[in-house]
């Protein structure tokens, strides 16, 4: 009988690549590390609200997502699965720390490792061309003001936000994720936007109220000048 290949990791569906991970690939699991690395940290982040902490979750995820590649049978995506690892795991991280005063749920119920086997187991694109330092100061500032904003979304919103519209998931895809109904993803989704666009367009009003402010040392150089040159 002729003896199938090893597919390249690399090149590999996600199907195989679980395959490979369940089978002790090393390699096999860098690859799936970096294909969802992005998506998998800025939704631990939208739940953590901490960079630092948000890749300490998507480890322990990771970890958890090995410990268990055995038990991945493949009845959702392997995206849901590994969505659903970091979900808990920022879920029960904030439980733990008390960071929040009211934690809302985000997923219906918990998934420990004895569960894992019930659920279903990229590279960030880098911009082309040159930036002026002062464009990219500028554009630098706004993303910080923006991620300001979104942290705070409520924590129902948040997540849903930004698998949606960062992450550009579709609804059908973020309801599998986080085990919501696709009719609630679209409702989140839009007061998210709303709220947001409400957020900043206060900053944008903010901002143009104060631009060229005459503050009182330029009023004190104009009327000095003047009045030496009377």
């Amino acid at each position: 009988m002729e003896q199938r290949s090893k597919p390249d990791p690399a090149s590999a569906s996600d199907p195989e690549l679980a395959a490979m991970v369940a089978a002790g690939d090393g390699a096999a699991f860098e690859v799936l590390m970096r294909r969802y690395n992005q998506v998998l940290y800025r939704l631990a982040r939208s739940i953590v609200k901490d960079d630092t902490e948000a890749e300490d979750v998507v480890q322990e995820a990771y970890l958890l997502a090995w410990r268990n590649a055995a038990s991945f049978r493949g009845d959702a995506g392997l995206a849901t699965w590994l969505t659903r690892i970091v979900v808990n795991e920022a879920a029960g991280r904030l439980r733990k720390t008390r960071r929040r005063a009211d934690i809302i749920e985000l997923v219906p119920g918990s998934v420990s490792e004895d569960d894992l086997a019930e659920d279903t187991m990229a590279e960030p694109h880098s911009g082309a061309g040159f930036a002026p330092p002062e464009t990219a100061a500028l554009r630098a500032e706004a993303r910080r003001l923006i991620e300001a904003r979104i942290d705070a979304l409520p924590d129902s919103l948040r997540t849903v936000f930004v698998l949606r519209a960062i992450e550009d998931l579709s609804a059908q895809e973020t309801a599998a994720a986080l085990g919501m109904q696709e009719a609630t993803v679209r409702s989140q989704y839009f007061r998210a936007r709303g709220l947001l666009r409400e957020a900043l367009a206060r900053d944008f009003d903010i901002g143009v109220a104060s631009a060229f402010s005459f503050d009182g040392e330029r009023c004190d150089r104009i009327v000095a000048r003047v009045l030496a040159r009377l």
